[in-house]
């Protein structure tokens, strides 16, 4: 819950009401998110890959790697988000040490996931006879 914690207090957060999309895959992504209140998904290629709830952060590689979005985020119910921009999230990484840990940490969890979804589709890919 780290990244609520440092975000919760923020003065202003970006609303997106259910069914409406937080970002696209394809768009430029000069900013990632905190999910502060709500629940959202993340897709790729229609592909549901992520249910979000408060505290997680969302587009994050778009802001490290300076990519175009490559899936999409939409609000499954009304949501808050704290926004970050490549200018702050600096400073965080500079500033907070823990922060940028938890940053690996998520990105690796993901990964792990990615991975294990992979394996599992060769699996049942090569069972089928």
């Amino acid at each position: 819950m780290l990244f609520y914690e440092l975000f919760r207090l923020d003065s202003e957060f970006l609303s997106v009401k259910s069914g409406d999309c937080l970002f696209r895959a394809g768009e430029a992504g000069e900013v990632m998110y905190v999910l502060i209140s709500g629940e959202a998904e993340v897709t790729i290629s229609g592909v549901l890959f992520e249910k979000c709830t408060q505290g997680a952060l969302l587009g994050e590689i778009s802001v490290i790697e300076g990519s175009r979005r490559y899936a999409t985020v939409t609000a499954r119910t009304d949501c808050n988000f704290a926004v970050i921009d490549a200018k702050r999230f600096q400073y965080l990484v500079d500033e907070t040490p823990g922060f940028a840990i938890n940053v690996m940490r998520l990105m690796a969890k993901r990964l792990k996931e990615c991975d294990l979804r992979v394996v599992q589709a060769c699996s049942d890919k090569c069972a089928q006879p």
